[in-house]
C-alpha cells in the first residue's frame, strides 16, 4: 500500500520581459498575481500566476526552463472561457475554439514561445446503452 499522494504540478515557464508577461497572462488570459521574488532589485523576476486550480509559475532565470514549452490545462466552460478571450481583442492574439480528439480546444502562444492549450471533454450526447 502507498502511503503517498501526488497532489499537483506547478510547470516552470521562461519568460523575458515581465510586462509582456503580465499583460499576458494577467489582462490577457485572467491570471491572478499570487507573488512575485527577486534576490536583489536587478535580479531576474520569478512569479506564480493561478487561475482556478491551474497555477504556474514564470521566471526570467536562465536555468529554469526552456521556451517552447507546450501545456495542456483542463477547464470547465471553455466555450465561456473562449468568449472572455474574444471580447478582449487582444493584439496579439485571437484564438479560436476547435474540436480535436474528443476535446474543445482555445490553443495560444504566449510572447516567449510557449503554448498553452486550454482543453475540456467533449460530452456524448448518448450515454445509455441498450
Amino acid at each position: 500500500m502507498n502511503r503517498y499522494h501526488v497532489k499537483s504540478t506547478v510547470p516552470i515557464l521562461r519568460i523575458f520581459d515581465v510586462e509582456k508577461a503580465k499583460e499576458f497572462y494577467l489582462h490577457f488570459l485572467g491570471f491572478s498575481l499570487d507573488w512575485e521574488h527577486r534576490y536583489e532589485e536587478d535580479y531576474p523576476l520569478y512569479m506564480q500566476v493561478s487561475l482556478g486550480e491551474c497555477c504556474l509559475h514564470l521566471s526570467e532565470h536562465h536555468g529554469d526552463s526552456s521556451p517552447g514549452v507546450q501545456l495542456r490545462i483542463h477547464i470547465e466552460g471553455i466555450e465561456t472561457y473562449h468568449h472572455f478571450l474574444s471580447e478582449k481583442k487582444y493584439k496579439f492574439a485571437r484564438p479560436g475554439l476547435e474540436e480535436a480528439h474528443g476535446f474543445k480546444e482555445v490553443r495560444v502562444g504566449d510572447p516567449f514561445g510557449n503554448r498553452l492549450c486550454f482543453v475540456e471533454p467533449i460530452q456524448s450526447e448518448n450515454l445509455s446503452t441498450n
